[in-house]
């Protein structure tokens, strides 16, 4: 017997189909999916989710353990501006409050997915409780914040070298230009005799490499004997040379003390003005007898061959001395 089913039944199995379909992809492209097991929901709170968005992933260790059920607003007036983000967890594993909800990057290409970080410290979380939420910066974020500076100090590299060059324009006018020119000009014609005396000097070197070279051995045995002589020198008594003659100049700085305050002969010569005084009359006496003896030598000398008597001194008349009227 074959059963045959109306159309109006038939009618209704369709539309039950296509609204159970339906139910189920508005669910799926929310984030659930009506076939899996029974999850658990939770939420966090963001400033900015970064491009998250409804049915991005929800990871744990890397493995797909739920979806993100909904992004809104925050309608705390305290949090204007926030969002809060519903997630679903679909497994039984347990973690405390302190998890971290961190949103970060699947792949370059820039889409957002939601990472579970466990912690296992402190009250275990329940569903529609609040996790700490954090963001993870991508690569290309993370490279534009190291190269933000750099790209700051090139800018103001960029600006310094911009007014240094306002400057030289202002700075170069056209007499500036020709002095410019002409202290070019007179630089490569010193270094033109610079070369030349370089090559001057490396020719009269090459000329006199012989002599150079005996000046250098004569200097070098110079230095040895000096070296040798420096080890006699230290080699021999010099250390007693140096005592007595020290020795010899404190002896002499005595006698000359013994001078100074007029002990001894030398001091009694220096300090003993009566001696000096005899010893000047005594000596301009003996000046004049010699002088005496060399004008008048009869006087003081008798020498007779034939043993004649000696007449005695007599006086000769002094010369007269004529006075001019």
């Amino acid at each position: 017997m074959i059963l045959k089913i109306s159309r109006e039944l038939k009618t209704g199995i369709v539309s039950v189909a296509v609204i159970a379909l339906f139910i189920w992809g508005y669910n799926y492209l929310k984030g659930q999916n009506l076939f899996d097991a029974p999850s658990k929901t939770y939420f966090t709170e963001y400033s900015n989710v970064e491009g998250l968005s409804t049915a991005s992933v929800v990871t744990l260790s890397g493995v797909e353990v739920g979806k993100v059920i909904a992004v809104t607003f925050n309608k705390d007036p305290n949090k204007r501006g926030w969002l809060i983000v519903e997630f679903s967890v679909e497994t039984d594993l347990e973690f405390s409050k302190n998890s971290i909800a961190k949103i970060y990057s699947a792949s370059l290409m820039g889409g957002k997915s939601l990472a579970l970080v466990p912690s296992y410290e402190g009250e275990i979380a329940k569903p529609g409780d609040y996790l700490p939420g954090e963001i993870e910066a991508d690569v290309i974020s993370s490279v534009s914040e190291n190269l933000k500076p750099l790209f700051e100090k090139v800018e103001n590299a960029m600006v310094s070298a911009d007014s240094v060059l306002v400057g030289i324009n202002d700075i170069m006018d056209a007499k500036t230009r020709e002095n410019l020119k002409s202290s070019i000009a007179e630089l490569n014609a010193t270094i033109s005799n610079f070369n030349a005396i370089s090559k001057s000097v490396n020719e009269m070197v090459a000329t006199n490499k012989v002599k150079l070279g005996n000046t250098l051995t004569n200097a070098e045995l110079m230095s040895s004997n000096f070296a040798k002589l420096s080890d006699s020198l230290a080699n021999s008594n010099l250390s007693t040379t140096i005592k007595n003659l020290e020795t010899t100049v404190n002896s002499l700085n005595g006698i000359l003390a013994n001078a100074e305050s007029g002990k001894g002969t030398l001091g009694k010569l220096l300090k003993d003005e009566e001696m000096y005084n005899n010893l000047t009359s005594a000596s301009k006496e003996l000046d004049e007898l010699l002088r005496e003896m060399k004008l008048n030598p009869k006087r003081f000398v008798h020498f007779s061959l034939f043993g004649k008597k000696d007449k005695g001194y007599v006086a000769e008349p002094e010369p007269e001395v004529e006075v001019e009227k």
